[in-house]
């Protein structure tokens, strides 16, 4: 099978997602309520203090 080689990935450009991912994998689920509540205590905060 012939690989597609495009001007960006020769210039490696696109090179940034073959990359190893590190650090630690969240879930889209954990990072919204981790907002939310980030956001709902904030809004607490301001209101009674």
């Amino acid at each position: 099978m012939a690989t597609l080689n495009t001007p960006q990935q020769q210039a490696g450009i696109l090179s940034f997602y073959d990359a190893p991912e590190r650090g630690p994998k969240l879930s889209a689920k954990l990072v919204l309520i981790a907002v939310a509540a980030f956001s709902i205590v904030i809004i607490i905060l301001d209101h009674f203090v």
